[in-house]
């Protein structure tokens, strides 16, 4: 620094600080070797505390207010310099200015999810996070616990601290009270009570008070809400019986839509069909799954169109065994439950095979 930095250090008789940041906590403020002239004005605003410390040691602490520095004003320090007999020369101390307002939206949150076990559904994985408030209240004890020698002390400096403590207070009262998952949302207001309740007493030994803790989202892992949203979409659909009728009538109404779907379509929307019946008898409130193999299911039965008039049923070995001794031909007509029309039986997928030649054909001549 210049001399006209300090001659100006020397006559500059005003001590204040506007902060126009939202993040700073304590500042200090800056003088030439740290010289105070006797009788300057010390303006502390609202939410502001001033701090005198001379040589290392914490002094006088003044509220809001405009004071001229002199003897009456600061009697520790008029104490520690030994100025009880007068004293009108620049003096060395230095002055922290601690901010008192509130500092909203600090952020904390759960690094890791927390093991809890839960009454519905056993050992589960959480994840919370939220804001919380804290201002000073102990100027002295903040600057000794915290900030040191700092000429400029912001959240950021402490935030981490403080979150560690309420993540760790957070899993404690969560763990102990018991309170279901699917009901956690349902207590948010009041477990950030309890938990400001609980954590106020390690924030008061660093000089803070935690007025506000905010929970606002407790979540489990993907895949469990996954699986708690299947669960939701069951409760939504209702009766299940109607709903797979429901969805059966829309897929009878695709396949008639597609006329080349073939019989091994049918067959295999006919299976599915069935499948969805047994799970829904097997869902179905106050019945036991059976501890026997359901019946196997009955072959499919083929109508025959020939010279003009429809024959049948016919199972399918009796349909093979008409192929086999020449009475139908890959041209005839069949029919069966699920087919959208009457299709060749040589186009049939379980038919066609028949008709592919055993015996290999004639060598050509030479």
């Amino acid at each position: 620094m210049g001399l006209f930095d300090k001659i100006f250090g020397e006559f500059v008789d005003v001590i204040e600080w506007t902060d126009d940041s939202s993040n700073t906590m304590v500042y200090r403020f800056e003088r030439y070797g740290n010289e105070i002239k006797y009788g300057a004005k010390l303006t502390v605003r609202e939410s502001q505390v001033a701090v005198f410390v001379n040589e290392g040691e914490a002094a006088d602490v003044l509220s809001p207010g405009i004071y001229e520095l002199e003897t009456k004003n600061l009697p520790i320090l008029t104490t520690l310099q030994h100025w009880d007999h007068g004293f009108n020369s620049p003096f060395k101390a230095e002055v922290y200015f601690c901010n008192t307002k509130r500092f909203v939206d600090l952020k904390w949150g759960t690094k890791n999810p927390l093991m809890l076990r839960d009454s519905e559904f056993g050992a589960v994985r959480l994840r919370a996070f939220g804001t919380y408030v804290v201002r000073i209240t102990d100027a002295l004890k903040f600057i000794r616990e915290i900030v040191g020698t700092d000429g400029q002390f912001t959240t950021e400096e402490i935030s981490d601290q403080l979150r560690n403590m309420i993540t760790a207070r957070f899993a404690t009262v969560v763990a102990s009270s018991n309170i279901p998952v699917l009901d956690m949302a349902a207590n948010y207001d009041q477990l950030g009570d309890f938990i400001t309740q609980r954590i106020a007493p390690e924030f008061a030994e660093y000089g803070l008070e935690l007025t506000k803790m905010l929970v606002e989202n407790i979540s489990l892992p993907p895949m469990v809400e996954e699986a708690l949203d299947k669960r939701t979409s069951m409760g939504v659909i209702g009766n299940l019986d109607q709903y797979l009728q429901y969805q059966s009538g829309v897929a009878m109404e695709a396949a008639a839509a597609n006329p080349a779907g073939g019989a091994a379509e049918g067959i295999g929307m006919g299976i599915g069909f069935a499948m969805a019946n047994q799970m829904a008898k097997g869902m179905a409130p106050g019945q036991v799954a059976a501890a026997t193999p359901p019946p196997v299911p009955s072959d499919t039965q083929y109508h025959l169109a020939q010279n003009g008039e429809s024959s049948g049923p016919f199972s399918m070995n009796e349909v093979r065994a008409r192929i086999i001794s020449g009475d139908i031909n890959s041209e005839t007509l069949v029919w069966a439950t699920g087919m959208a029309e009457w299709k060749p039986v040589g186009q049939v997928a379980v038919f066609s095979s028949q008709f592919i030649p055993s015996q290999p054909p004639p060598l050509p001549s030479s």
